[in-house]
């Protein structure tokens, strides 16, 4: 077994990403890890090659006219003035 264990500030440094955004994404269930003793999140080198794929963005997957389509299913709207500028 050749995995390699890191710690969510190793891992961050790793990633390239804050330490905060993989905490979250963690304990949201976004991305996968294991906890360790009472509740220490650790992410393994899969894990990480895992995170990389959940997060990465295809060409032709999402394009520049959707936001403007008025397709709610895929706009992300963030407040209530997104949404209200959106209906109108």
């Amino acid at each position: 077994m050749n995995l390699e264990f890191f710690e969510p500030a190793e891992a961050a440094a790793l990633m390239r990403c804050s330490e905060g955004w993989l905490r979250d994404g963690a304990a949201a269930g976004r991305f996968p890890h294991v906890c360790w003793g009472k509740g220490k999140i650790v992410f393994t080198s899969e894990h990480l090659a895992e995170i990389a794929r959940l997060s990465e963005i295809l060409p032709g997957s999402h394009s520049a006219s959707e936001g403007r389509s008025g397709s709610t299913t895929s706009t992300r709207l963030i407040g209530t003035r997104a949404r209200n500028r959106l209906v109108s």
